[in-house]
């Protein structure tokens, strides 16, 4: 990875193929990244019929290794990561003592005694921190190897037969991999780490190595991809992809003042592990009964209600019930959707709310999440 110039942004490895492609950047946490191609209409439908190539080099990579990294990890995260299997993966959270939410990850097994963390740019700071606190107690190392490692995602229905295709990517094990599950392949040389995971609610792959061989890995997919739909994708299209598949983001959905709970995600912690967690006992008592939760907010027309705006029980309303945290005109179902914290008596699916859109009130009904769900072979 690489600073600008002036030392304030960092670059991708493969910041160069983007302004060959003619990407429009943004910064993500401090990183130069494309935010969109050609148009991210286009690069959504893409991933959404054919396939999309993605560059998240900005994410965080942590390595845990040790005899006792397993422990370590039940004891830092809310799930159960030592009931992992050799290249299983588990998305899990990483919680404050209150219960809030520090960063959520994905943890991958990656051998008996080795854990990568997959943690998002903007938190690798504090995820890394809080890692090697709670994991001071235990026989085991915490390094953050962020920096020598970037990360591509393959996603799309047409995502396997794609990387089938690529010339000179040898991966042993991609018959029956499964989803949540790695492997190993060797790219012309290079070493990748072979994930069947990703956050834009179709099927794919994310491959983490080393930073050199990222642009021949990309230029390899894109060339056989060519064919197939394949284009790059950019921070746009990411995020109304994972928006439609209900799916939270730090910041967002996922903030410091947030519990699991509020959120859907009570299945995602584990409340019996032995030794406990930090954040048990503020999971165990759960948020106040009046705490906000989170629902889907689905509106006719073409105006959507945007991160911040207020939600409002009826037209004339004048006191907020609640908050959007994500929303977009979703390309797939040609509708407004968001994604909200609202008062838990007006969660029910089928309750009629108010998004208030700069004075303008746009109706919406309380649907179930995720708003779009792919159809399995």
């Amino acid at each position: 990875m690489t600073e600008s110039p002036d030392g304030t942004e960092r670059r991708s490895p493969l910041d160069g193929v983007h302004v060959a492609a003619g990407a429009s950047f943004t910064d993500f946490a401090g990183w130069r990244m494309p935010v969109r191609y050609s148009s991210e209409l286009a690069e959504h439908h893409a991933v959404r019929t054919a396939a999309g190539l993605f560059d998240l080099s900005h994410m965080a990579e942590i390595v845990v290794i040790g005899p006792e990294a397993a422990a370590a990890l039940d004891y830092a995260l809310a799930g159960r990561l030592s009931a992992l299997v050799d290249g299983q993966a588990k998305y899990s959270l990483l919680l404050a003592e209150d219960g809030g939410t520090i960063d959520d990850v994905v943890v991958y097994r990656t051998g008996s005694d080795r854990f990568l963390v997959v943690a998002n740019a903007g938190n690798r700071g504090p995820a890394a921190e809080a890692l090697r606190d709670r994991a001071a107690g235990f026989d085991c190392v915490v390094e953050d190897e962020s920096d020598d490692v970037a990360l591509i995602a393959l996603q799309g229905p047409r995502a396997e037969e794609i990387l089938r295709g690529v010339d000179g990517f040898d991966i042993p094990e991609l018959d029956g991999l499964r989803y949540y599950r790695a492997t190993t392949g060797d790219f012309r040389g290079h070493e990748v780490l072979v994930a069947r995971t990703g956050y834009t609610g179709e099927d794919g792959f994310e491959f983490y190595l080393a930073p050199e061989a990222a642009t021949s890995l990309w230029e390899a997919i894109a060339e056989t991809g060519a064919g197939s739909g394949l284009v790059p994708a950019g921070l746009a299209a990411r995020d109304t992809l994972r928006l439609e598949a209900g799916m939270p983001l730090y910041g967002n959905e996922l903030t410091r003042s947030t519990q699991p709970a509020q959120l859907g995600l009570g299945r995602v912690v584990v409340l019996d592990k032995d030794g406990g967690f930090v954040g048990r006992e503020a999971v165990a008592a759960g948020p106040a009964d009046d705490a906000p939760v989170l629902v889907g907010l689905a509106s006719e027309g073409r105006r959507a209600g945007r991160t911040g705006y207020p939600v409002v029980a009826d037209a004339d309303g004048t006191e907020a019930v609640g908050a959007v945290t994500s929303g977009a005109l979703s390309p797939t179902l040609g509708h407004p959707i968001a994604m909200a914290l609202v008062r838990p008596d007006l969660a029910a699916p089928g309750t009629s709310l108010y998004i208030d859109v700069r004075g303008t009130r746009l109706a919406a009904t309380v649907v179930p999440l995720p708003f779009y769900s792919r159809k399995k072979s």
